[in-house]
């Protein structure tokens, strides 16, 4: 019978290590669960911030390209304005270069015709 005693305390030994090997395995994995789950929250809540940021950060550069897309409609009426008014000068002035020489010689004219009149009415006195 003692052999059989002994066999019985060998079996409830290994019962009693293999229960402790399990308990200590579910130990494990409950920490490195809990591990997961506070690493994983921790990442959640850090995308979940840049989300935040890239959001904001697409809308500024949306609002930018707006303002630059007025910005440059403004600059290209502008343009179109400064070039209506550029062609009104330049057909202003190429109306004066064409008729120079014909204005000088009529001013010139009426230099030499007001001098002559001075003369007259110089020597008239």
């Amino acid at each position: 019978g003692s052999r059989v005693l002994r066999m019985i305390e060998e079996v409830i030994a290994d019962s009693r290590k293999t229960e402790d090997d399990a308990i200590a395995s579910e130990q494990d994995a409950q920490s490195a669960y809990e591990n997961l789950m506070k690493e994983s929250n921790t990442a959640i809540t850090a995308y979940t911030k840049k989300i935040e940021n890239m959001k904001g950060a697409l809308a500024k550069a949306e609002e930018d390209h707006v303002m630059a897309k007025t910005d440059l409609m403004a600059n290209l009426k502008e343009l179109e304005e400064l070039h209506d008014t550029l062609s009104g000068l330049k057909k202003s002035c190429d109306y004066l270069m064409k008729n120079f020489d014909a204005r000088q010689a009529a001013r010139a004219a009426e230099i030499d015709a007001l001098k002559e009149a001075k003369a007259i009415l110089s020597g008239a006195q």
